[in-house]
């Protein structure tokens, strides 16, 4: 976590909470909900994520600081979190929404339904604190804060643009994409507990 660039910390979050995930969760909105409806769904909750993620990762030192949480124990519980959702990922089984739909399609229902998976995604705003808290620079800071708002903004585009599109698929692609994807987010947990426990002077994994 101490070399990342702007790039990778760029495919951090397209892993956590990138277009096949954000794709999946709109294109389950999609079933119920028309497609101005769709957009406008798209914009104020693109909108909230990036107001959270702006204020998580500025803020992150002192977030750590006032809970008392230490980098390697923020690594250690991120990676934990990223290996279980990656495992029901790959199951098929997409935490963080019910699924059921079963509200009327308002915008209301919809920007609720996409709250946890996307608007404050644990696994988002874990990666942002995570890598925020790498550096004490607020330079570093703000690379990763540009970073997550990048991938924010793909996603925007994402669903901008296939907003049709996903009212007219069962999509079997994503499912299979999403999967695909979970795998490389349970290598990224995995490191992440090494990470932390080499930080912690466990013996054998100071890699660096």
């Amino acid at each position: 976590m101490n070399v990342f660039t702007f790039s990778a910390a760029f495919i951090t979050f397209f892993s956590v909470v990138g277009p096949p995930k954000v794709l999946l969760a709109f294109g389950e909105l999609a079933q119920v909900h028309p497609v101005s409806q769709l957009r406008t769904i798209a914009l104020i909750s693109s909108g909230s994520a990036v107001l959270v993620g702006l204020l998580t990762g500025i803020t992150a030192p002192w977030l750590l600081d006032v809970f008392h949480i230490s980098t390697p124990a923020l690594q250690l519980a991120g990676g934990v979190i990223f290996f279980l959702y990656a495992v029901g990922l790959v199951l098929g089984y997409h935490l963080g929404s019910d699924g059921t739909h079963q509200d009327a399609p308002d915008l209301a229902s919809g920007l609720r339904e996409l709250l946890m998976p996307y608007v404050v995604s644990p696994l988002a705003m874990t990666a942002v604190l995570i890598e925020a808290a790498a550096r004490d620079s607020f330079s570093w800071r703000s690379t990763v804060v540009g970073a997550y708002v990048a991938v924010i903004a793909l996603d925007l585009i994402c669903v901008l643009l296939l907003a049709r599109l996903l009212r007219r698929t069962h999509h079997a692609t994503i499912e299979l994409l999403g999967r695909l994807l979970g795998l490389l987010l349970a290598a990224v947990g995995v490191d992440l507990v090494l990470d932390g426990l080499g930080d912690l002077g466990v013996p054998g994994l100071d890699r660096y």
